[in-house]
Order: C-alpha cells, then structure tokens, then sequence
C-alpha cells in the first residue's frame, strides 16, 4: 500500500488556492493515553486543522520545550510504542482523510528498522514524517524506502541555515519545508518575530515546495501574522499546554478542538 504524500500536497495546494495558509497541528501519541490521544488528535482535524503531526514521543527530544517534553514523559511512562504511534495514525486517517505525518527523532526510527518504519506507515494511510535531527547528507536510504512508500520526507530549515545549506535542504525535502521560526526549542510565545518571514523567502529562492511555520505560534493572532507570509502555520505546544491545563480528558478534547478553531480563523485571515 502507498502513503498518502499527495494527499498532504493537494491538501497544501487546495488551501493555497483557497488564498489562505494551511493549518498544521501536533500532539504526541500516547498522551495522555493511546486511546486518549486519538480522540484529542480526531477533535483538533474537526475544530479546522488540515494536517496533523502525530508526535513519537521521545526521552531526549531536542527540539522541544517544556511542554511537549512533558507530554512525552507521560506518554512514555504509559508505556507508549511505535506500535501505538502507528494505531495513531491508522484511526485519525480512518476517521477525518485527512493527512497524518508522525514527527519523530532519527533514533527510533533506526532501531525499529527503516524499511519496517516506512511499509507500516505507509499501510496505516500516513502522508510522511518530519524529522528534525536526521542531517540531509545522511538521509539516503530514509529516502529512498519513503520514496518507494509513497511518503514526504520534511526536513527542518531554521535562521542560522546559510543560503547553500537551505538549498541542499529543499532539493532533498518533499511535501513541504518546516521553517523554524527562530533559533531555540518549540514552545509558545508573544510574538514569532521578523526572523521567520525572513526565513521564509530565503527558503522559498531554493523550492517550489510549500514553506510552513513553526515554533512560537499559539493563538489566532500569530496564526494571522504567519499566514501572511508562509504556506502554512505549524502550531504545537499551545494545544498540549490545553489538555495540560485541562481540569479532565473531556474537557481536553473540548479545549482542543475549540482552539483548532479559533486557529483556523487565523490562517483565514479573520482573527
């Protein structure tokens, strides 16, 4: 079975052609439990995002803040598996056809077996990962089984890449670039800052792919802010900070998807 990498691109254009932003979301598997975890994924696709990362929690994950590692700390203690994070996205795909990417470190992945990684996700109906620590120059044989499988392969860009090193970046990256909007660790913020704008025409000189956003973004406002100038708008931690905060799992779901919402205003420029 193939993944669903052109889901993930038409999905990009359709929005694109619908003149607004992409709204990307994440949350990690497993948290706060594996069935838990989908029912908040599900509800975030239904509150309005039109992609989400389903995040393979991780005991050293370094491009993450507080509130993620957190989250992952919890998932892992549940016992969360790749099994799980595979379940994942089997159910969310099943239930919205809407495109699931997992984003995860290039260890895991290793360990379980590049091949393995890439048939199962294929066959769960995923659309690629995104994988923030594997270095292009060793990205060979992850490309060539995501390429046989039908799945993206996003590489992260982030202000400190040098022109040439974008470039390499793009040419080797498939269904859209994840720009880190500044230098430092996921998390909310006031502002996501001129250096992500920056970032995102330095990026888009090197590829037609889309360029999305991430890092910092947390309400409709900065959804706003971004979407004027990127492709999409990646948002993570403000919704594991909701079901963090949330007084129970119900009340989770529901902050969720109401923040999908009000997110989904801002890509459309109505913040």
């Amino acid at each position: 079975m193939s993944g669903n990498i052109e889901l993930l691109t038409g999905t990009l254009a359709t929005a694109k052609a619908e003149g607004r932003a992409a709204l990307i979301a994440y949350l990690p598997a497993g948290f706060p439990t594996v069935d838990g975890g989908i029912e908040a994924i599900k509800a975030v696709l239904d509150g309005g995002a039109d992609v989400v990362e389903v995040g393979l929690p991780h005991s050293d994950p370094v491009l993450d803040g507080p509130v993620i590692q957190t989250a992952d700390d919890i998932a892992l203690r549940g016992g969360v598996r790749i099994a799980d994070v595979m379940r994942t996205v089997r159910e969310v795909f099943a239930a919205t056809g809407k495109p699931v990417l997992v984003m995860t470190y290039w260890n895991p992945i290793d360990r379980y077996g590049v091949e393995r990684f890439t048939a199962e996700l294929a066959e769960a109906g995923g659309a690629g990962c995104i994988l923030p620590d594997l270095p292009v120059q060793e990205s060979a044989l992850w490309r060539e089984h995501a390429e046989k499988h039908g799945l993206a392969t996003v590489f992260v860009v982030a202000p400190s890449s040098k022109d040439e090193r974008l470039a390499e970046i793009t040419a080797a990256g498939s269904g859209f670039v994840y720009a880190a909007s500044l230098m430092g660790v996921t998390g909310t913020r006031e502002s996501v800052g001129e250096q992500a704008q920056t970032l995102v025409e330095r990026t888009r000189a090197t590829t037609q792919l889309p360029v999305c956003v991430g890092l910092g973004v947390s309400n409709a406002a900065q959804a706003a802010e971004v979407a004027g100038f990127a492709d999409g708008v990646i948002v993570g931690s403000a919704f594991v900070k909701r079901m963090l905060d949330a007084p129970d799992h119900a009340a989770g779901v529901e902050a969720v998807r109401a923040l999908a919402g009000e997110l989904a205003e801002g890509v459309r420029g109505r913040a």
